[in-house]
Order: C-alpha cells, then structure tokens, then sequence
C-alpha cells in the first residue's frame, strides 16, 4: 500500500533519505513535540502539535486538517457557507468543511530556540486524493517562479521589515475570562523606547533586551539576520536581512514574524506587525522589498549593465539598469495599481501611504528616492544593482506580496515595456496615485487578469476577512485600543 506522500506524486528517493534523516534528528536530539505549521491566506501560521512518534509517521503519511481553516477572514470567521447546498460550487473540495491533508517538508525541520524538545516543520496542504490546493498562497508563489524559470530567470529577494515591540505590564484583558471576546482584548502595554531619534545609540541600549531575545531567536532559527535598528517611532523598530531567493524569503518572513511574537511573549514582551498600532503619535510600519533577478545562464545579477546607455542620465532608467531590469521595471509600475492590495492587504496599512513621511504615494520610481514607490538603488556595473518596493506592510502575506512582483515584471518583460523618467518630486501634485483607500485597491485588483484570474479564490477571501475587520477596527474599549485588528486611526504622523 502507497502512502500520502507518494500518492501526492512528490515522495522521490531524495525525500525519502530526508524522512530518514529528519526521524533520526528528532530521536537524537530527545524532540517530544513538533509542530506542523503552514501559512494561511492571511500570512499566519496555523498548524498541528504532534508527538514525536506521530510526527515520524506524518513525514510521510501526513495528517488531516479541517479546510475550512483555508477559508477563514481576517476575524477567524469562515468566509464561505460551506454547509449550504451550493455555497461552495466554486471551491470544489471544500464542501461540508471536507478534511484536508498536510503533507511537511521534512527538510523544513527545525528546533524551536524558545521551547524544550520542540520540533517544528513546515507544511503544505493537499486534497485527500493527493492533489494540490490551488488557494494554498505559497503554491501561488512556487507557480510564479516557474513561470520566471522558464525564460531563465530567478527572483532574489532582500527584506526590510519595520514592526513595534512593547512590554507588557499587565496580561488581564487579555487573560481574564470574563473579558473573553471575538476578537479578544490585547495585554496592557508600555513602549521599550520612547522613540523621535532614528537610530540613536542611546535608544538601541534601552531596547537591548527585546532585541536580543530578537536576535537570538532568529539567528537560532537559521535566517540571515543582518541588522537590528531603532526607527523613528516610538517602541518601532526594523530588521534588515541578507539577500536570498524569493522562496526561501518568504519562508523566513513567516517564521521571523512568528518566531518572534512567541519567543518575546515568553519574556514578557509583546510585538506586532500591524502597520499602525492604534496608539497616539506612532509612526507606521513598512516592509521593503528588494529586488533582482538572477540569470540562470551566468548565476549574474540580470539588472546590472556594464556602462550607462549612451545618451542618457540619471532619470533614464537604462542608465542604471540592464534593458532588463529596466522593462521589469516598467511592469512594476503598469501594474502597481492592481498589485497594490496584494503588497498591502490590510485597511490599517492604507492609513500609512501619508505624504513626506518616507512611504509612497504615487506610481513612480525615483534613483534611490525613499518617497517614491520604486527606489532603484545602485549603478552600472555595481552587482548589488536592485529595485526596493516600498509599498508593501509588514502584515502582508508573503507568498502573494513577491509573486505579484513576478507576474508584474514578467508582463513587463514579454510586453518590453520601458519606464517613464524618474521622478525628483514623488510628493508632488497631479501625479498618478496608486490606491489609497483599501476598496479601491481591491476592486482595482479584481478588475486586473493578471491577478484576478490567479487568485480570485485569496482575493474574495481577504475582501471578505477586511470588511468584517473594518467593522472591528471602528470598536475601541474602554480599557485599551485594540493591537490585533485593523486601526483606522488617522492621528497625524510627524514628517521623518
């Protein structure tokens, strides 16, 4: 008899020997537990805790999950009526709440830096008749980057990610189960530092403490963490990481965030990665997203030319890019309208796009302008030649963030595209804006093929999740604001 794995199609020998080796760790190393996690459509992990014997099973036979757990919104509801005769015609498979099946990665398999003999692995859900899910968003990603294989490109990717950190003082709202609510009360909170002095040694030794327990966890997880810096606002601060492939990327986006919250929980701490923290005089967070390609035929940097093209300057984008990354260039922006809720799915995220306040506002791209949407950063000949996207929010998925920039780029590439002159002013009056209200940007994303025939299903599901969560971010009690849902809150945010 076949097992899980193999009926999936995906058990070859190399896996196998992974199995093999991943069971052997988890017997050495004394593991008790291990966690199988996977990314739903919102950017948060959910999973199963299994035992260590179990776990050795699922490596290859998987374990069953309730689908509707694919379906849910922003407040945990199930988006579809999957009871109803009819309601879920278009998700076939998801019918009745119909068990799916989790199938790990068994090269995935980590210890957890924050827990005793705690594994962790990562998973991808399938049908029961070993087929995949088309709504799993990090197979929407892997989709998007064979189609960049086969013009023989890869996508790499650094992250930027900006976020706030708070020390709990007292975890009774949150706790107390006469308080118990859907959504539920955050903990009560203070700021590590006070904030309004970027990256100034004196606020980096006060949040010493958080940003170890940052540090270590992260290094502790194997991703590549390069810097931890204090931002402009208060208790806000950014980690940078090296760049690597956009899989790969995106995987450690979602542990980072996770990992994270958790291990800072334990130590008395609580982080979010909402855009704006509905507290008074925050500044928000954004995630930037660099970016190149790599030539599969040279392992080279693809954006990069070795002189400026005759004739032009610094506004001209082939004077820093290849034709290239000009033309991917060029369909970043073509399509920067229909992306845009994809980079920021959140209506607390629109309430960042705010002039002079290093977030952009406009679809255009300046030579290493932080105001526009587009910063190209680098110069002929220079290998670390990129393009940052600055509207993205550190609350965004992902899987769906980078393989929009994919779809745009490539579209770019097949049309051959070319860019406009680089913008000097990207705060100026009368330039094109992308959306600047969460339903613009959805109904603008609907109406995009590109994007709408890829990921109709994802897309209902976050117009479903952001409308309810629209309605809860408009509720505010009477002891503390809410951290976990979408703020709305329109304080004035101080110029950097």
């Amino acid at each position: 008899m076949t097992h899980f794995a193999e009926r999936c199609g995906n058990h070859t020998a190399v896996r196998e020997i992974a199995c093999l080796r991943t069971a052997r760790l988890i017997e050495a190393s004394g593991i008790e537990l291990v966690r199988f996690g996977w990314c739903d459509t919102h950017g948060m992990l959910r999973g199963k805790t299994l035992t260590a014997a179990a776990a050795v099973r699922a490596l290859r036979d998987g374990v069953g999950m309730v689908g509707t757990l694919m379906l849910k919104d922003t407040a945990d509801r199930t988006a579809w009526k999957v009871f109803e005769p009819g309601a879920a015609d278009d998700l076939p498979g998801f019918a009745g709440a119909a068990n799916l099946m989790l199938l790990p990665d068994p090269d995935s398999f980590t210890t957890l830096p924050w827990l005793e003999r705690t594994g962790w692995l990562r998973c991808q859900p399938w049908f029961a008749d070993g087929t995949p899910v088309p709504l799993d968003t990090r197979r929407v990603l892997q989709s998007a980057l064979d189609r960049l294989a086969k013009v023989g490109y890869g996508l790499k990717t650094g992250l930027e990610v900006e976020f706030h950190i708070y020390r709990i003082t007292d975890t009774r709202p949150q706790l107390d189960p006469d308080l118990a609510a859907w959504p539920g009360l955050p903990p009560s909170v203070e700021m590590i530092h006070p904030g309004y002095n970027l990256q100034a040694e004196a606020m980096a030794d006060l949040a010493d403490e958080p940003l170890r327990i940052v540090q270590r966890t992260a290094q502790a997880l194997g991703l590549p963490l390069q810097s931890l810096e204090i931002e402009l606002g208060p208790s806000q601060v950014e980690a940078v990481f090296d760049a690597t492939d956009a899989l790969t990327a995106a995987d450690q986006m979602v542990l980072f965030r996770n990992g994270v919250r958790q291990a800072l929980r334990r130590a008395g701490y609580h982080a979010t990665f909402m855009c704006r923290p509905p507290f008074p005089n925050i500044m928000s967070s954004g995630w930037h997203l660099h970016q190149s390609l790599v030539d599969f035929k040279t392992g080279g940097n693809a954006f990069v030319r070795d002189a400026s093209a005759g004739g032009t300057t610094k506004a001209d984008a082939t004077h820093t890019l290849s034709d290239t990354g000009a033309r991917w260039l060029a369909g970043l922006l073509a399509h920067a309208r229909g992306m845009t809720v994809l980079c920021t799915p959140t209506i607390n995220g629109f309430a960042r796009f705010r002039p002079n306040a290093l977030a952009p506002q406009a679809v255009l791209w300046g030579q290493d302008n932080r105001g526009a949407m587009l910063r190209v950063v680098g110069a002929a000949g220079d290998n670390a030649t990129r393009i940052e996207n600055r509207v993205g929010e550190p609350a965004a998925n992902p899987y769906l963030y980078m393989a929009a920039q994919i779809h745009a780029g490539l579209d770019g590439i097949a049309r051959g595209l070319n860019p406009p002159a680089a913008s000097e002013t990207p705060y100026a009056e009368g330039v094109r804006r992308f959306p600047l209200r969460w339903q613009k940007a959805l109904r603008r994303c609907k109406r995009t093929p590109l994007f709408a025939r890829a990921w109709a299903m994802v897309l209902f599901a976050t117009s479903a999740g952001s409308s309810r969560a629209r309605s809860i971010a408009t509720h505010r009690p009477r002891t503390r604001p809410i951290l976990n849902a979408a703020s709305t809150s329109a304080e004035p945010e101080p110029t950097p």
